[in-house]
């Protein structure tokens, strides 16, 4: 198999935790891009219409993208049991899903200052995003942090991942209720 990949993606991140923790990191390739929004490469297009990070290539199918649908392809070929049965199950799935939703926030503030020109910068569009991510994080702490402990699933791997978007320091000017730390 085949991983594209960019270092300082969230998403690759995690896709590369589950790597490791099922034993398959030898059995990838890792593979250094980074596509732009601005101007994709027509050839890793042609192996995700979306050009985005991260892209496994698999010698069984097509090429999987986006880290759910890639961690979740990891986790039933190694059977690890990341994703847990029952009613965990469902809370696993949320709880990646929140965690993805603060890295997507962090990934549309990186992308604003970056590739917009400053004349068309939307300051109140980045607080929105930064927005999101602080009242995600203080649901993780109010709603999930019980299920951060115990054995390791995909949510928690999730979780981990995104560690770094809530380390920003949030827009100028911005003052919603501050992230709150768990005990």
């Amino acid at each position: 198999m085949k991983l594209h990949y960019a270092a300082a993606s969230p998403f690759v991140r995690k896709v590369l935790v589950v790597l490791h923790e099922t034993g398959q990191i030898d059995d990838v390739e890792l593979l250094d891009c980074a596509p732009s929004p601005l101007a994709p490469d027509d050839d890793f297009r042609s192996k995700n219409p979306l050009a985005k990070l991260p892209t496994l290539e698999r010698p069984d199918g097509p090429s999987l993208y986006d880290s759910r649908v890639i961690c979740a392809y990891l986790d039933d070929r190694a059977k690890s049991g990341l994703y847990l049965a029952g009613n965990a199950h469902w809370d696993t799935l949320v709880l990646e899903a929140t965690a993805d939703g603060i890295m997507d926030a962090g990934i549309q503030m990186v992308y604003e200052a970056r590739f917009r020109p400053e004349e068309k910068q939307w300051p109140e569009w980045v607080e929105g995003q930064w927005g999101k991510a602080s009242t995600a994080i203080n649901t993780l702490n109010d709603r999930w942090i019980e299920q951060l402990s115990g054995p390791l699933n995909m949510g928690q791997i999730a979780v981990a991942s995104r560690s770094r978007v809530s380390q920003r320091v949030p827009p100028s000017g911005y003052n919603p209720a501050p992230a709150r730390s768990s005990k």
